[in-house]
């Protein structure tokens, strides 16, 4: 929602300032420059890209779009999901729980988290940690091992997207430029002619140049900065399960566990002590109850 409101303050601004300096609107409405710039923006995409980073383009700046889903009530809801399944593996050992991690899906405790269940990424970074330890015979600084391996690879495969993005964030300049060429080559050609056509000329030219300029540095260089900050607080909620699952393997109560996944907690998201402890202990509770 903020990058919406960025991109048209962006433009808000810059056409407002290009109106009181009574310049005209129509000026700036060039198709044909648009269509070479945005055109060979896509094309560089499209040359440069396997279908799986381009796809991973597109869903990036859907999410960019939406607004990161790591904020404090996502990091609480977690909490309790973890505090009541290491409490149902405490009381009953490993084994209760490995049609859970089997199909998390029809698990009568990750049913309760669509957030959960809908970050594939997530769900299978616990789910396989935890099967894993089910089968038994590794050592939890193995299993750290492990967790640690899987991140730097989900890590790497989220920042190509942004990678390529920024490729084209660096390259619209230039396109800007190949379009004002095309501009002057038919300029030109229009000399000789009456001024005002010349003149129709060279400001279609200059439109493709302020164009490629204005859409890296106020529109896609800004974007891909934004998902490089969603792959990082991706990274970030990861870590965080990291922490807890290890805790938990390495012998801590539930609880301490839980605490130790909060104290990995991004600072501008992370909730208070009493605050996670209440939540955790009122979810057991009707956990409980429902079990009754």
């Amino acid at each position: 929602m903020f990058a919406i409101i960025g991109i048209v303050v962006v433009f808000g601004a810059v056409i407002g300032g290009f109106l009181m300096e009574k310049g005209h609107i129509s000026v700036l409405v060039q198709p044909a420059e648009l269509l070479i710039l945005g055109g060979a923006a896509v094309g560089t995409l499209l040359v440069a890209n396997p279908i799986h980073i381009i796809k991973g383009v597109v869903a990036g700046l859907l999410g960019v779009m939406k607004g990161s889903p790591f904020d404090k009530p996502r990091y609480l809801s977690t909490l309790k999901m973890m505090y009541q399944f290491l409490n149902k593996v405490r009381k009953e050992g490993l084994l209760s729980v490995e049609m859970d991690v089997e199909k998390p899906s029809e698990s009568s405790i990750f049913k309760n988290y669509p957030d959960f269940l809908n970050d594939h990424h997530a769900r299978d970074f616990v789910c396989d940690t935890l099967r894993t330890a089910i089968t038994g015979g590794v050592e939890p600084f193995d299993m750290d091992q492990m967790m640690e391996l899987d991140m730097e690879v989900h890590h790497h495969e989220a920042t190509q997207p942004i990678a390529s993005l920024s490729t084209v964030a660096d390259a619209l300049p230039g396109l800007g430029i190949v379009a004002a060429v095309l501009g002057v080559v038919i300029t030109m050609g229009s000399l000789g002619g009456p001024p005002e056509e010349i003149g129709a000329h060279v400001a279609a030219a200059l439109v493709g140049t302020f164009l490629g300029i204005l859409a890296c540095y106020g529109v896609v260089g800004p974007l891909s900065s934004n998902m490089s900050k969603t792959a990082d607080a991706h990274n970030e909620y990861l870590h965080v399960l990291r922490v807890l699952l290890l805790s938990f393997l390495k012998g801590s109560a539930p609880m301490i566990a839980i605490e130790m996944g909060r104290r990995a907690i991004p600072a501008h998201v992370r909730p208070g002590f009493d605050e996670m402890e209440k939540n955790c202990k009122a979810q057991a509770a009707g956990a409980e109850a429902a079990a009754a």
